[in-house]
Formats: C-alpha cells, structure tokens, sequence
C-alpha cells in the first residue's frame, strides 16, 4: 500500500503577491497530486491536501488504458465517473457526477473533455491542450499548455484561470519528479470539476 499521507505544503512556497491580495491567496486551494495509485501496483493518482492528507484518489488496479474511470474520495466513496468516448479520430472524455453506490447521478454527463488537435501557439500564450464543454450551462472551458508537460492552467468561460499545475518545487527549489504537481485551485473554481479535469489530463497523457 502506498502512503496515505505526505508532507504539508511549507506556507511560504505560496506568498501573497502583495498585501492587497492577501485575503484572494487565503481563499486559494493548494494541492499535491501524486500520479501514483494507493494500491500497491496499481494504476491511478493521488490528491493530497494542504494538511498533507489525501482528498481524492483513482485506483485502476491492474489496468491499463482503461475506458471507465472513477475519481473517489479518501473513503473510497464514488464522486465521479469517467468514460472515453471514441467519435471517429476524436478521443472524448466524460465526466458524470455520481451518488453514494457510484451510479451517475445525471443521464447526460456534467462535462466533456476533448483533446485539442490542431493547436496555434499565439506569442505570450500558452498552446490550447484540451477544450472542455460544461454540458449543462454550455460553457466552454479549455486547457492551456503544452500536451505531455507538467505545466498547464484550467481556464474558465470568462477567461478567468481557474487552477494551475505546476511540478512541485521542494523549499530549498529543487523540482521533484514529473509525477509528483503542485495545483492551485482559485476561490471561485468547482473543486471536483478540477479534480476531474486534472485526471483527465492525465488519462490523456497516458499518465494514468
């Protein structure tokens, strides 16, 4: 079994910018996702908390490649499903909200994840990786950065960003591997939603 817990984040590695933003980077989520499942020679990913617990986790066991997926708590209770879709070329990724026995909640799913193919890098931005299609309110998020790298931000309809991954720096700056990331959520961001869009980047980058 892997670790269930690891070590806080240090307070100072996420400073205010100045004080006037001190009470907006109070409201700031800051997770550890580690791309390790908790069962011992299992395929998943871990989420770790500020308190260095874990929050969310994906057990696929043995399984490799997998179509249905599902995002738990640290309990093991069912949050999220999801399933890859396959429209000619296209691999989609659905997300349904699920209940208590892990059966989605809704007949169409929350949201749906689509790998960017065609990618125009304009100067100063990052590269469109993945739009994301809010099915209920037709909002359309999208993820930039480049596909296969640790860095990338969770963009929200309005251009907001909504959560950033980044690797994880130790104090002294040093960064850990490819499969061990920082995300910071900000304070108006659906914390599952991220969670779900997170591993399904990583489902994309074969990572899970």
């Amino acid at each position: 079994m892997a670790i269930a817990r690891i070590q806080p984040l240090s307070a100072h590695l996420h400073p205010p910018a100045n004080p006037a933003d001190s009470d907006h980077q109070e409201k700031n989520q800051v997770y550890t996702v580690w791309m390790k499942s908790l069962v011992s020679n299992g395929r998943g990913c871990t989420i770790y908390g500020q308190d260095g617990r874990a929050a969310y986790r994906v057990d696929n066991y043995a399984c490799r490649r997998s179509r249905e997926v599902f995002v738990m708590d640290s309990s093991g209770k069912t949050l999220l499903k999801l399933l890859k879709k396959n429209f000619g070329v296209f691999k989609t990724w659905q997300g349904y909200s699920c209940c208590n026995n892990g059966s989605a909640t809704l007949e169409e799913p929350w949201f749906r994840v689509q790998k960017e193919y065609r990618i125009l890098k304009k100067k100063g931005q990052y590269n469109v990786r993945a739009v994301v299609q809010i099915i209920l309110s037709g909002e359309v998020y999208r993820i930039d950065g480049t596909s296969h790298k640790s860095d990338y931000r969770i963009i929200g309809a309005g251009g907001e960003v909504l959560a950033e991954i980044r690797r994880k720096q130790t104090d002294t700056g040093v960064a850990l591997g490819d499969d061990v990331l920082s995300l910071t959520m900000g304070p108006t961001a659906d914390r599952l939603l991220v969670v779900g869009l997170v591993v399904v980047c990583g489902l994309l980058d074969r990572c899970i």
